[in-house]
């Protein structure tokens, strides 16, 4: 059983093919461990820099926002201001996870740190629940007391800052959350996107207090409190499947058609693919040919290690194991060991 890391960060895209052709020239392909972690490190830098680049845009739009505040006396502005500040604060468990997810494995955390990120994803999605909570009571109680609103031009101006950016956050962490594969930075960009219609809301609900319909912002706000609940769902489902250590099918069918086309391997008999942080951790069972040598079966576990670090985007690592093909399962291993030990006993004896 042989177990190789593989760093390779096989961009998508005419940029990433052209940009990986030049790596393969200037530099021979290796497999050696310091490029495994130099690409986790790397996929971690990028999300540590969406992350404090995204802080800085919302504390930028919720300052801008709360020099509004100050002289419309708009409560929805308020809201969307408090709520743009709570959401550049979640960088903070996704920056802490993505610091942790840098050190290197002991012997007690032997896959390194990398499952910090689900349990920032976690904060995530109590946080987006958290703010539909929030927008459907804010929703509720204007619809019960409505309130005049000041300087209607400048607090529908202020919203629509609010919303520029949050969707410049949003693409900015989503892309590169499904780049490096980081399920919780996915999930934060989708809630800053809820956070962006959030303060639509307050644009459209001045923009109706300005012809007389004082109920336009309230219904603004219960139907954008519905959005955030099925970005909630969306969320909690893409955390869930990763601490429950699911994968995309589609991920498992590329694995087992590299593995089923390298010269020696005559079934693939199962794939494992888990998750640890945003980068994926492969084990793959082999079946070869009964009179091969150690060294020959070995040849091809690396070949299919090697195949699988380029098909496999974000792989960290794979184990390949090889089975002779009249014994192939755990039955034969089971056997092999009492047949062992029986060997071993009677030596002992003898």
């Amino acid at each position: 059983m042989q177990e190789h890391g593989h760093g390779h960060g096989h961009g998508g895209g005419t940029w990433g093919r052209l940009r990986e052709q030049v790596g393969h020239l200037v530099r021979p392909h290796s497999h050696d461990s310091h490029e495994k972690v130099d690409a986790a490190l790397e996929s971690s830098r990028d999300g540590l820099r969406a992350l404090w680049l995204s802080l800085v845009i919302l504390g930028v739009t919720a300052v801008a926002q709360g020099v509004v505040v100050a002289f419309s006396g708009s409560v929805a502005l308020l809201g969307d201001t408090l709520h743009n500040v709570a959401d550049a604060l979640t960088a903070v468990p996704l920056g802490v996870a993505f610091l942790l997810a840098r050190r290197a494995p002991t012997r007690r955390y032997t896959y390194g740190y990398g499952r910090a990120e689900d349990l920032a994803g976690i904060v995530i999605v109590l946080t987006i629940a958290a703010s539909a909570l929030i927008a459907g009571y804010e929703a509720v109680n204007r619809l019960l007391h409505p309130q005049p609103v000041s300087y209607l031009g400048a607090v529908a101006a202020a919203g629509a800052i609010g919303f520029i950016g949050n969707e410049l956050v949003a693409r900015y962490r989503i892309t590169t959350g499904r780049r490096i594969g980081s399920a919780a930075l996915v999930a934060d960009g989708r809630h800053a996107r809820t956070d962006g219609f959030t303060s639509l809301a307050v644009l459209l609900g001045a923009g109706g207090a300005a012809v007389g319909w004082w109920w336009a912002d309230p219904v603004v706000g219960l139907l954008i409190t519905i959005a955030i609940v099925v970005v909630l769902r969306d969320a909690a489902r893409e955390v869930y499947r990763r601490l429950m250590d699911a994968v995309d099918p589609n991920l498992v069918d590329r694995a087992e058609s590299t593995l089923s086309a390298i010269p020696g391997v005559r079934e693939v008999a199962a794939v494992r693919m888990r998750w640890i942080g945003h980068r994926l951790q492969v084990e793959a069972d082999l079946v070869v040919g009964d009179d091969l040598s150690v060294r020959d079966a070995h040849e091809i576990a690396a070949d299919a290690e090697h195949q699988l670090a380029h098909q496999i985007p974000q792989l960290a690592g794979a184990t390949v194991h090889t089975d002779p093909a009249s014994h192939p399962g755990a039955e034969h291993h089971l056997q092999l060991s009492h047949r062992r030990r029986r060997g071993g006993s009677a030596a002992s004896t003898s």
